[in-house]
Order: C-alpha cells, then structure tokens, then sequence
C-alpha cells in the first residue's frame, strides 16, 4: 500500500525489521512521527507548507504501520524513541520532531536521551503520561485489547474509533484517511502486530523522564480531545513542565489534521525561531 506523501518510500535497517519513511526538501532536518495506528499521511496538511519555508521533511511510519516490517516484537514508546534517533542519526540532525498521541511521547523520551539530536519538540495531542487507573482497570482494557484486535473485524473497529476521536472540526479527507488505515490494518501481520502494540504500550516510562528534556516544546491540545479526561487540566499540566501549550478550539485528538489553520502557521512560527536561535545553520 502506498501511503507515502510525494516521494519515494525508503527503509531505515533496525534490529528486528525496517521501519519506512519518507524525506524530501533541503535545509534544517525535521522529523514527523505519527501516533498509534496512524499513517504518515496524517501530515499532509504540515509537509508542504514546511519544504515551501526551505525544510527537510522526513516522516516516519511506526513499526509494523504504513509500509514498515511486521517482523518487529517490541513496541511502544522507547523502541518508537530508539526508532527515532536511528532515523535523525541516518539523516544527519540535529532536528526538530513532530510527534502526535504515542508519537508525541516517543518524541520526548528521545529528546531526554539524546539532547544532541534534538533541538526542539513540537507535540499534536501528546500522551506524555498514563491515565490514572486501578490494576483491574488496566487488566479490563488488555482484556478488551485481546478481543478487539484478534478477529477479522478488528480493522474496522479501529476506523472507527479514528473518526470518533476528530471530535470537532474534522479534516476533508479523513473518510479517505480511515479507508486508509483499514486497509493497511488488512495486510497480513499488521493486526497482530497492532494488538501487541496496545498490549504493551505505557507512557510511565516516558513522564519520569520530562524533567531531563531541555528542547524548546511547542505542544497542541484539542479542547475537545476525548484521549484526555480533562482537556484543560492537561494542557495546564503540560505547561507546568515549561511547553508553550496551544489550546486548540473545535479539535480532538489530532489538530495537526483538523486544525491546519491553527497549527500550520504556529509550527511555522516555532520553527523559524529555532532557527533563528542557530538551530541548522550547518546544513542551510
């Protein structure tokens, strides 16, 4: 399935299999991560406007998603952060990342781990903690996991939990989105691999480690994100850690994709000041 943007798929070699991207562009190097069950399609709306401010575009598929391998066993927020850093090295960095929900989280873990490579975050609906929950809480959900995601309907179970989560405003081309997704979810060993994601997927690893992030942030809220218990708590609680925090009105959990007009003319923003601040000049 082709889900690149406009360029060639290319493959980074990771241990247990390739993980696929795309890059295009010249100038400072910037890095897009999707979130769990996403393609890289979902920054349609960004990588334009980026290589028309003079960027080099790199977006990322997760493991096992888009046209990355299925051979992968370990998942979740640090193999997604090593994923990443391998691709900056690859590439030449430093970078800026853009991470969305799971990728947002995978993005600062990284930033913690290795402040050389990235000169600064900008976050789309980040997951930068776990919900607070009982143990029998969290046994129900693994439980409904297992259910959800063994049988043939488990691709369209996952469309259409996508749409209910663009709660507001919603972008033209998310019905051909999720179409999308379900197709790639079809592919032999996608599901299976999808299921094993959400089975070991946990951002405890990441929240003890925002502290050590000295990256700029940049991060995005939808107010009306049903991923969030309490959207505005979140996003007061991520500007707690020192993010500058964009609340963004009518947008769920992906406002990189409902709200193009907020967020495309921020990142920019962002960006430029990075750069200002010296962040590429090497490459420019």
């Amino acid at each position: 399935m082709n889900t690149s943007i406009a360029s060639q798929v290319r493959y980074l070699q990771r241990p247990e299999g390739r993980i696929s991207y795309t890059v295009e562009g010249s100038g400072p190097l910037v890095v897009a991560v999707p979130g769990m069950g996403d393609l890289r399609s979902t920054y349609r709306e960004l990588t334009g406007p980026l290589l028309e401010a003079g960027y080099r575009v790199a977006v990322t598929d997760l493991r096992a998603h888009g046209e990355s391998d299925t051979t992968f066993r370990e998942f979740g927020d640090v193999a997604t952060a090593r994923d990443l850093i391998a691709l900056i090295d690859e590439l030449g960095g430093d970078a800026v990342v853009l991470g969305n929900s799971m990728g947002a989280a995978a993005a600062a873990w990284a930033a913690a781990e290795r402040p050389d490579a990235i000169a600064g975050l900008v976050l789309y609906g980040p997951l930068l903690r776990d919900p607070a929950m009982s143990r029998f809480a969290v046994a129900s959900i693994h439980g409904m996991y297992r259910v959800l995601f063994t049988g043939p309907w488990g691709p369209a179970f996952w469309a259409g939990y996508y749409r209910s989560i663009n709660k507001g405003r919603t972008a033209p081309w998310l019905r051909e989105h999720t179409a999308d997704l379900k197709r790639n979810m079809k592919e032999p060993g996608r599901l299976r691999s999808f299921r094993h994601l959400t089975l070991q997927l946990t951002h405890s690893v990441v929240e003890p480690r925002l502290p050590e992030v000295k990256a700029p942030i940049l991060a995005f809220v939808g107010a009306l994100d049903p991923d969030y218990k309490d959207p505005a708590a979140e996003a007061d609680w991520i500007e707690s850690l020192g993010a500058e925090v964009v609340r963004v009105p009518e947008s769920g959990h992906y406002p990189q994709a409902q709200r193009p007009d907020v967020i495309v003319p921020a990142t920019l923003r962002f960006l430029a000041e990075r750069r200002g601040s010296g962040w590429g000049a090497a490459r420019a």
